[in-house]
């Protein structure tokens, strides 16, 4: 296994080293095995371990929407960081579960935050984050404010339609 040079690396203790954390191709790998949300934009949203949603743009962060990677064998009792070992989790969920191991989909929902998105929310949220909101299927984009003050006119033509 090649490493990479930006990664850190720790020691077995058996004279090989490991890089410790995801490297670039594995997360995206990671993240694109996370289940999909209905409904929204599988680039921009997915469900981590737990179920819960989570948004690409809030990555390593504190809250309900930011996530994290997650060795689901722990790095410390041996979890290589391969996308085989890897999950995306809630960040709270991430450290309650810590160094624990064989811990189950149930048992995470037991960390989560308690906090659940209406559609409308998480739309106001993704026009904030992206600039716009994207609605695979029905092939639709909603306005930016500046478009609906007349300031700016979109050089996308698929339609723009309206928040829930």
């Amino acid at each position: 296994m090649s490493t990479s040079s930006t990664s850190p690396q720790r020691s077995r203790g058996d004279g090989d080293s490991r890089p410790r954390f995801f490297d670039a191709k594995t997360k995206a790998l990671c993240w694109a095995k996370a289940d999909t949300v209905p409904g929204r934009h599988p680039e921009r949203w997915r469900k981590d371990a737990a179920g819960n949603i989570v948004c690409k743009r809030f990555f390593n962060c504190i809250g309900c929407l930011c996530y994290e990677h997650d060795h689901i064998i722990p790095f410390s009792k041996g979890g290589e960081s391969t996308a085989d070992n890897c999950q995306i989790l809630q960040s709270r969920v991430n450290r309650f579960k810590s160094d624990k191991y064989h811990v189950d989909s149930e048992q995470l929902k037991d960390y989560s935050c308690e906090v659940n998105f209406t559609d409308k929310e998480l739309d106001i949220i993704e026009m904030a984050v992206y600039g716009d909101v994207l609605r695979p299927g029905n092939q639709c984009r909603c306005r930016t404010v500046a478009e609906k003050l007349g300031k700016f006119k979109s050089k996308d033509d698929t339609d723009a339609c309206k928040l829930p």
